[in-house]
């Protein structure tokens, strides 16, 4: 193991020759020069004999797109609602890389008692030196909500990477915020977002709650906060939830879908994530209202085939790649279509759009290189290479080999 203080420097240059680009648009087959972090050109074919030190990977046959932003995972760990030991430990570099993540948001869970919004500020500034591009969200289920300077618009505005605030609803372990409690979260949120520039977001986890979205819809009775600041979460629990989430986006909402909650993994009566786009889609939904993320490195609840509870596991950073794999493959969504819940919506929602979700020229370098299957081969992030052959090439500081 070697210890190190920060990601090694990118090449100068680095020519991705070849692939077939989605940006997440189809562009057909092109190249793709990087200059230090950022994208420099896209054609249909660029030299390189001038550039000093430029370094070629041959990309023909593969598939180029943006690498994938999880705006909800726990980096810290969840879990601990069995007790201490069921706390989940922090999430490793390497795990991000090889589900395709290069950009992550974090964020607290039930528990803010043992975790805190300080320790989730120092793991996204790890991350970030260490060699993808980490923010986080302040607050947790709880109401009072945890801060780190001791308000939300303060935190928002003044701490670089909190975009934004989290909270929960209809949920058992929620604080059972009223609506003003709730409109004054999201709206000292906004206005944090509007001082510091950043989205602002207020972010909802929502339980099995008979309330279901019922609360946002009193926040924007009782507040003049604008529907697109509220990000209903995990919308995919429940049928009858997700029923009420369309509506939702109908009415002008955005909302974000879980890969991490899976029929096929336990969770009886949710719906798959790659299966409910096609769902929203069917009923009316435009596309750039959705957005998907992982809920990673969480505790995971294990059933035997009569569907009893046998214990926990971690919940894997994998789950964005293969619902991506499944919206394509399974239910046949165009590439360029599946892509954007996962990139560029999410860069809109967030303000990173001048920064990440897309291949275009003068945004960060994130791109990943996929076989026919939408296998990972391998990841550039901030124009350094960090999978190659579908494994990881940068670890975490503390990680070996």
């Amino acid at each position: 193991m070697t210890i190190t203080n920060a990601a090694p420097a990118p090449p100068a240059f680095l020519l991705l020759r070849g692939g077939e680009l989605y940006a997440p648009e189809k562009l057909g087959r092109r190249d793709l020069l990087i200059g230090g972090e950022r994208i420099l050109a896209i054609a249909e074919h660029l030299e390189a004999p001038n550039l000093p030190g430029c370094q070629e990977v041959d990309a023909r046959g593969l598939t180029l797109c943006p690498g994938l932003i999880d705006q909800h995972l726990h980096l810290i760990g969840g879990g601990g609602e069995a007790g201490p030991h069921s706390r989940t430990p922090e999430v490793r570099l390497s795990s991000l890389l090889e589900g395709g993540i290069t950009t992550v948001v974090g964020l607290l869970g039930t528990d803010a008692i043992t975790r805190h919004p300080e320790s989730l500020l120092a793991k996204a500034r790890a991350l970030t030196t260490e060699g993808i591009t980490a923010f986080m969200l302040t607050g947790a289920y709880g109401v009072p909500t945890p801060t780190i300077t001791g308000s939300i618009q303060r935190d928002i505005a003044f701490i670089d990477p909190i975009i934004g605030v989290k909270t929960a609803i209809s949920d058992h372990r929620s604080s059972a915020p009223g609506i003003g409690e709730l409109a004054r979260i999201a709206a000292e949120a906004r206005l944090g977002g509007l001082l510091g520039g950043k989205a602002g977001i207020s972010v909802f986890h929502l339980g099995n709650g008979r309330r279901a979205l019922e609360p946002l819809y009193g926040i924007l009775e009782h507040s003049d906060v604008p529907i697109g600041q509220l990000l209903p979460t995990h919308v995919n629990r429940t049928a009858a939830l997700y029923e009420a989430a369309i509506r939702f986006a109908l009415d002008g909402g955005n909302i974000d879908l879980t890969s991490g909650i899976n029929p096929e993994l336990g969770a009886k009566q949710a719906l798959k994530s790659s299966r409910a786009v096609i769902q929203a889609l069917s009923a009316g939904v435009a596309l750039q209202r959705l957005t998907i993320s992982s809920d990673a490195n969480g505790s995971q609840p294990v059933f035997d085939s009569d569907g009893r509870l046998t214990g926990l596991a971690l919940a894997g950073c994998k789950s964005l790649m293969n619902e991506l794999r499944d919206l394509v493959l399974r239910e046949r969504l165009p590439l360029e279509q599946a892509l954007r819940p996962f990139t560029s919506n999410v860069a809109d929602l967030l303000r990173l759009q001048g920064r990440k979700g897309r291949l275009a020229v003068g945004l960060e370098a994130d791109v990943l290189l996929l076989d026919e299957r939408l296998e990972l081969v391998q990841a550039f992030a901030r124009g350094r290479q960090v999978v190659n052959g579908g494994r990881a090439c940068l670890w975490g500081t503390f990680e070996g080999e």
